[in-house]
């Protein structure tokens, strides 16, 4: 008994700290553009029953004995990390490139390899061809390109594009097309502020900007990371003293088994 009460409150130290490693990669995230914060989800692990004999006199005047069973849990486990995508602050930038979703909807982002990806990180840049990318040089789908004379770019709240060249004449670009999820949680993570898409995620649903539930683009904005300081705080404190009083639990067991050690002498 006393074993499995070790490995017990091992499992319940060992959740812990799972817990504060996603606390701390949130806390680490708190500038990180348009960053979603994770939540570690647990579960208990298989029952045993014990059985126990009692002797009830007053329903059993014989004074049979009555088997009666006791469950008992084996701790906890971790079982996944849920990504909450709570909207973030909307800041202004300034800057014509960097674009922000307010309401739901990803930007569908295009890989060297033509496979697709997906990230709410609106700071996109000009390559060396006029494209507009990522940070990390991934393509905006659909396709964006600068000419040598355009001097500015405008982009409406439900993404038509508009060039202006330096002649003054402006001309329409196409759109820039938002993308969602039946479930975005199931969305795996890939670092750089990316996502792909998923069994759990569900096939993108392609719309327009402020249209049939997708959010509106802001041009000049990015959305900040949508985690609490205080939250994440206050989460800390609480995975610290759960993973404390699990480590007493260990010290506790310990004690009795050499109290019951110590009765055979």
């Amino acid at each position: 008994m006393s074993t499995r009460s070790l490995r017990t409150a091992a499992s319940g130290m060992f959740a812990q700290q799972y817990n504060i490693e996603v606390i701390s990669n949130n806390i680490a995230n708190m500038n990180t553009t348009a960053f979603k914060k994770n939540k570690a989800e647990f579960s208990d692990l298989m029952y045993q029953e014990v059985p126990t004999n009692t002797i009830s006199s007053s329903s059993n005047p014989q004074g049979q004995t009555n088997e009666s069973r006791i469950q008992i849990g084996n701790g906890v486990q971790p079982v996944s990390t849920q990504k909450i995508f709570k909207q973030g602050d909307i800041q202004p930038t300034y800057n014509q490139f960097d674009l922000a979703i307010n309401g739901e909807g990803f930007f569908q982002i295009r890989k060297s390899d033509g496979t697709f990806l997906y990230t709410r990180d609106g700071s996109f840049k000009v390559n060396a061809n006029g494209q507009l990318v990522t940070s990390m040089g991934y393509a905006l789908e659909p396709e964006i390109s600068l000419s040598e004379d355009t001097i500015s770019i405008s982009i409406s709240r439900d993404g038509l594009v508009e060039l202006t060249e330096a002649d003054g004449k402006s001309f329409s670009m196409g759109d820039i097309e938002l993308i969602r999820f039946m479930n975005p949680g199931g969305l795996k993570a890939l670092g750089d502020n990316l996502y792909e898409e998923t069994e759990s995620s569900g096939i993108p649903i392609f719309g327009t900007g402020g249209e049939n539930g997708f959010g509106e683009i802001h041009q000049g904005y990015l959305e900040s990371s949508n985690v609490d300081i205080v939250e994440e705080m206050i989460a800390m404190i609480s995975a610290q003293r759960a993973y404390e009083i699990n480590s007493k639990t260990v010290k506790t067991v310990e004690e009795m088994m050499t109290m019951a050690n110590n009765l055979k002498r």
